[in-house]
């Protein structure tokens, strides 16, 4: 059966034409609509199981990119089910201005005893909750400018510096710091001007040359960027060891390790986008444990609530924080979202961290990587593949026309849709980013589940392929 002859026998099992009607409502995001519903298939979800999805007639797809990267444990994870149904029943809200809970409290504490640390530097001392990704990246920049400004003697610590590729979302302030044309282009007369470095990304590296070579080469042009700028700049933000939706790219600890250096050097703040990298993804709790050294201003989200509900944390050091200390309410940070510190996001994140201590998930993130990685060496084969690269839990395929890095597909084949569409037809479901596959399901993925997503990529990349 083809993916829109199942989609049809789901709706009409359910007695009513939910795809009509989602049509007729609803704007999906990240969606050219007018793709729907037959370039891009909508898959009608009945409800979750572990790493499934579950459609209204019973099919299950595998959910290969943990519904944007957020689901960590699996779909209907009954303890975090249960911890956000016991908070529901006591404290379901409360502003935070002026007011505080045990849940924030708890939260906050837990957070910041995880945090990475640095030897002889000062930890992570506190945090400021925001709803989500973007807008913890906005708080973090916010901060890191505001501090300045409050400090009086650095009037020109206005600028931003970046990487090449990066992303860290589509709010008008994290967007500008993002280096993603498709998301940018149109925008970019209401956007802040922001620096890009070059990415580390090992994929630049020239034949021959290493991965940590190439971090180091692009360390060394951060470092004369910011020569070039001095007491301009207020703040770094970065993706560490992978950028995400700039195409799966990964890069070497060394270039953290030089960055925290350069940052100290010419007293720019080091901001660590964790938001996807964060809670396991990339083999350790957080990805800037992997270089031995530790931000200034740390945004998490995705993960933080196991995917169950919106929550960010930015986490700060004590010298941030001390910067707003003042009898002027201009020299506070005055920013605020009406949902921050949510009782019933807190509780689900409590029990996601509860989760990780119970299982011991990250010794079992390691064994289940390693299966990925055995599962994804065959694919490195297939004529289009240009390389297959992993970082812990998160496994990227590069398709090119030879493949080879220097024939690249034209956009206009549209071959990571017709992977999307392949795979759908075999029950997973993938989302490419372009032209590039990638693995990164919820850690509860078993080994007949690898399986069926191995089968089923080799089956994507070749129907994708095939015509091209």
């Amino acid at each position: 059966m083809s993916d829109r002859s199942f989609h049809d026998a789901a709706i009409l099992a359910e007695g009513g034409d939910w795809r009509s009607r989602d049509l007729a409502v609803l704007w999906h995001p990240c969606t050219q609509m007018r793709e729907h519903p037959d370039t891009l298939p909508l898959l009608t979800v009945s409800h979750g199981e572990g790493a499934w999805l579950v459609g209204h007639d019973g099919r299950r797809t595998l959910d290969a990119v943990s519904s944007w990267w957020t689901n960590i444990h699996g779909h209907a994870e009954p303890r975090i089910a249960e911890a956000i149904a016991r908070q529901a029943r006591r404290l379901e809200h409360v502003i935070l201005a002026g007011a505080t809970h045990e849940g924030a409290v708890e939260l906050a504490e837990r957070l910041l005893r995880i945090a990475p640390r640095q030897p002889g530097r000062a930890p992570l001392a506190k945090v400021f909750y925001a709803d989500n990704g973007s807008a913890g990246v906005e708080v973090a920049l916010k901060m890191a400018f505001h501090w300045y400004r409050n400090r009086g003697d650095e009037p020109r610590r206005t600028k931003f510096v970046a990487l090449a590729n990066g992303y860290h979302g589509e709010t008008i302030g994290a967007l500008s710091v993002g280096d993603i044309p498709l998301y940018r282009r149109i925008y970019a007369p209401l956007l802040m001007e922001a620096m890009f470095a070059p990415s580390p990304d090992a994929w630049n590296a020239r034949p021959g040359q290493s991965a940590e070579d190439c971090a180091e080469e692009a360390a060394d042009a951060l470092a004369r960027l910011l020569d070039e700028h001095p007491g301009e700049v207020c703040a770094l933000i970065l993706e560490p060891r992978l950028q995400c939706a700039g195409g799966m790219r990964m890069h070497h600890p060394v270039y953290l390790r030089r960055a925290r250096e350069l940052c100290d050097v010419h007293g720019v703040f080091l901001i660590a986008d964790e938001i996807a990298t964060g809670f396991g993804r990339t083999g350790t709790m957080f990805a800037f444990e992997q270089a031995g050294v530790m931000p200034d201003l740390m945004c998490m989200s995705k993960g933080l609530t196991g995917g169950f509900l919106p929550l960010a944390a930015v986490l700060a050091t004590q010298s941030i924080y001390d910067g707003f200390l003042d009898d002027s309410r201009e020299r506070a940070f005055l920013h605020s979202h009406s949902y921050t510190g949510n009782p019933l996001a807190c509780a689900a994140a409590l029990a996601s961290l509860d989760i990780f201590e119970s299982d011991d998930v990250l010794a079992r993130n390691r064994v289940t990587a390693s299966r990925m990685a055995e599962a994804a060496t065959p694919l490195a084969s297939l004529p289009h593949v240009a390389e297959v690269r992993q970082a812990g839990m998160v496994v990227a395929f590069e398709l090119t026309r030879d493949g080879d890095r220097a024939s690249p597909f034209d956009p206009a084949e549209r071959v990571g849709l017709r992977a999307y569409r392949a795979a759908l037809d075999h029950g997973v479901m993938l989302r490419p980013l372009g032209d590039i596959l990638y693995w990164m399901p919820p850690y509860c993925i078993d080994d007949a589940q690898l399986a069926l997503l191995a089968e089923a990529t080799e089956a994507a990349i070749v129907a994708a392929t095939g015509a091209v």
